[in-house]
């Protein structure tokens, strides 16, 4: 029994009602339990707060129960009754989701609105998904790690002297933190550890393999490590009135920042290497970013357990999200271009979730926003600020500009899919009545030839 399970027993036997016979008071308790486990699931699936409220609030009105009151936050969900006057308060403090669980729990999510499964299915349903094991071993995952850092290290530095050298930090921090992470104590301290080995590796090789660009060969490293989703979803919390859900998440995501700038602080320390960048260097064709977004599709579907048969979807959320940022670099420059990428690419992957091939947009939507967020401009500013580097003010402030031009983005491609979902119901809605009216008209207008004959 995990220990979800032993949370939601323990709750549901705190709020249950004294009266044997008050069947309509078991039937609320199984839905709070049925939120009290779904709430948790879509959190530590990444989704933002007020996401998950509108999602829980949809499924109270399609169940019959839209007066339930239900509040999010980061790490709770409140559920309020006024019909008994109770309130249940379910915790979630679950490890993050895989891709292939945060899939299975948005599919569940969408049949329990259409089909209103029974609740006490739906929780042990969220529970065999959190308890499901990754299909992949140590070597696919770790293979995984390697195409991920060599992917994003092709997007933001293809230079022909770095492509070995993302190769080998990624092979080093994957095997860091895929052992690292089973050790409780080690894995305290798993961003200050790997960010330190990873900046003494790239210092202590030949300058003419580094040219100088310590933290730029770095970051790709670490993307496992980097809050940038975080962040965003913190911007996002904020833009929709979410004060403390936005703000909590945003002091974990800059705290995670400062951890890793740390650990390349003391790395950099430890070596006397130098922050200086050499911008001369040879850069490989325009093709590389495009092959980089490959491996980072190929690097998502391995290392974070993609669903089966996604990883063609996952990288064209991927290629859809650059494609989209580049546009917006042309059209209002780069401080600005993650909010056009976001603005196309939630309501293009909304959109091509409604193909039977397709993952639920949970899946794409997670991987387009890695390929926005600007978490290695924030961890790069950081790292020069704590080293006294010039120009980190500037940095940051970029990244801080960005992060908010990305979640308007999110925010306004959101919205427009839901008026477009919405007005595309409703159209079938008018459809459908009218058809049935001519349906009517026309039984009526044969029944009274039938009688005049």
């Amino acid at each position: 029994m995990n220990l979800r399970q032993t949370r939601v027993q323990r709750l549901l036997a705190a709020i249950e009602p004294t009266g044997a016979d008050n069947g309509a008071a078991s039937s609320d308790i199984d839905l709070r339990a049925m939120f009290g486990a779904l709430g948790p699931a879509l959190l530590e699936a990444s989704q933002a707060t007020n996401e998950v409220e509108v999602t829980l609030q949809g499924l109270a009105r399609a169940y019959g129960r839209p007066d339930l009151r239900v509040f999010v936050l980061p790490t709770l969900i409140i559920i309020e009754d006024p019909k008994s006057e109770k309130t249940a308060v379910f915790p979630a403090t679950g490890e993050p989701l895989r891709l292939d669980q945060a899939g299975s729990i948005e599919e569940l999510v969408q049949r329990a609105a259409s089909d209103q499964l029974e609740p006490a299915h739906v929780v042990s349903e969220v529970e065999r998904i959190t308890r499901l094991k990754p299909r992949f071993g140590f070597l696919l995952s770790l293979l995984g790690q390697v195409l991920l850092t060599l992917g994003f290290g092709m997007v933001m530095n293809p230079t022909p002297t770095a492509v070995p050298i993302y190769a080998a930090l990624g092979l080093v921090v994957g095997l860091i933190l895929m052992i690292g992470s089973k050790a409780r104590t080690l894995s305290l301290v798993l961003p200050v550890l790997t960010a330190f080995v990873a900046t003494v590796a790239v210092s202590l090789a030949s300058q003419s393999i580094t040219e100088g660009n310590v933290l730029l060969l770095v970051a790709p490293a670490l993307v496992s490590l980097l809050p940038g989703l975080t962040l965003t979803i913190a911007a996002v919390e904020l833009t929709n009135g979410q004060i403390m859900a936005g703000a909590s998440r945003l002091v974990y995501g800059f705290a995670r920042l400062g951890l890793l700038a740390f650990g390349v602080y003391v790395g950099i320390t430890v070596t006397g290497a130098s922050l200086t960048e050499n911008t001369s260097s040879e850069r490989l064709g325009a093709w590389a970013p495009w092959v980089g977004i490959l491996l980072v599709g190929v690097g998502y579907y391995f290392s974070e357990v993609a669903p089966k048969r996604s990883m063609v979807w996952i990288v064209f959320a991927l290629a859809l999200a650059y494609a989209a940022q580049l546009l917006g670099h042309l059209l209002l420059g780069t401080e600005l271009s993650g909010m056009i990428g976001a603005l196309v690419a939630v309501p293009a992957i909304y959109l091509a979730s409604h193909l039977r091939a397709a993952p639920p947009p949970a899946v794409m939507l997670t991987c387009a926003y890695w390929m926005l967020v600007p978490g290695a401009l924030g961890f790069i500013g950081l790292s020069e600020a704590a080293s006294g580097a010039a120009g980190a003010a500037g940095t940051l402030m970029q990244t801080i500009g960005s992060i908010v031009a990305i979640a308007i983005g999110m925010v306004l491609g959101t919205g427009i899919s839901r008026d477009t979902g919405a007005a595309a119901r409703a159209w079938n809605r008018h459809g459908t009545v009218h058809r049935a009216a001519v349906s009517s008209n026309s039984g009526d207008w044969r029944g009274s030839r039938r009688g005049s004959l």
